[in-house]
């Protein structure tokens, strides 16, 4: 459903999620360049930016929301930046978003009521997307405050359906939950690939084929075990004969500890997500 009054968004960050964000709705064309506007502070990526989308970026955050509310229509705040420097932000921000705007936020382990109490900003939204989607095939996890109205969730949906699918929930302690599992989990995928690469490099496969051989086979198992809407394990053992080379693959990856080593790493990640969340910017 599309939005019933014009938006514009303004970013603050224009790092690589904030990219394809910007890319997404685009390309939706559910936003024209000249309903985005970035705030940041590196000069290169803005020029970067402005060349590549038509947008506006400009170093100043606060100007960045000030000319964003030059027209009429829902204001759209979306923080973009790193965990680490988030408190900065918000101190640079203070004052200078209204408290009717809707507010985003895809910082990592950024606490809802933290940003509410920084902003003085009741509508508040907590993302964790994920980077597939700079090209339109990731999934985020979002929730929202009381005070975000019927109008600004479709507004959030239009821009999260930018990135792929999502996932609302009512409790925002999923989203740490998030973080870890699908917000960090592409770099466990691209580590299980890079380890299939090199085992077909070291079998005798030029880099090249092994690359191509374990990306397809990733890709493809993850479509199959879409589509066919099976559990894992019986599609796993629909490959699996007696005694069979698969059999014997998994045996190892079964005495290696991979089941318990993805578990404890996707704890670990949790768990530093709740760390920084905890932290007072």
């Amino acid at each position: 459903m599309a939005l019933q009054c014009q938006a514009r968004v303004a970013l603050i960050g224009g790092g690589t999620m904030a990219e394809a964000i910007i890319g997404g709705l685009l390309r939706q064309g559910t936003y024209r360049p000249q309903d985005i506007l970035v705030g940041e502070p590196l000069a290169e990526r803005r020029r970067y930016l402005a060349e590549a989308y038509g947008i506006r970026a400009i170093e100043s955050n606060p100007q960045a929301i000030a000319e964003s509310m030059a027209d009429q229509g829902m204001l759209i705040v979306l923080l973009a930046v790193k965990p680490q420097v988030l408190g900065q932000v918000l101190e640079g921000l203070a004052g200078a978003v209204p408290k009717e705007a809707l507010v985003l936020s895809i910082v990592a382990g950024a606490q809802i009521e933290m940003i509410r109490q920084k902003l003085g900003t009741p509508a508040v939204v907590r993302i964790m997307p994920n980077t597939p989607g700079q090209i339109g095939e990731g999934i985020s996890v979002w929730t929202a405050t009381p005070a975000v109205t019927p109008v600004q969730r479709e507004a959030a949906r239009e821009i999260l359906s930018a990135l792929g699918q999502e996932i609302y929930v009512e409790d925002e302690h999923y989203l740490d939950m998030a973080t870890a599992l699908s917000g960090s989990g592409p770099a466990y995928v691209f580590l299980f690939i890079e380890a299939l690469i090199d085992a077909g490099v070291r079998m005798g496969f030029a880099r090249t084929v092994a690359e191509k051989l374990a990306l397809q086979t990733v890709r493809g198992a993850a479509i199959y075990a879409q589509q066919t809407g099976l559990h894992p394990a019986e599609l796993r053992n629909r490959v699996t004969s007696p005694g069979g080379t698969t059999a014997e693959a998994l045996h190892e990856l079964e005495k290696g500890g991979l089941r318990a080593t993805v578990a404890n790493a996707v704890w670990a990640a949790y768990a530093k997500a709740r760390s920084l969340g905890e932290k007072k910017p």
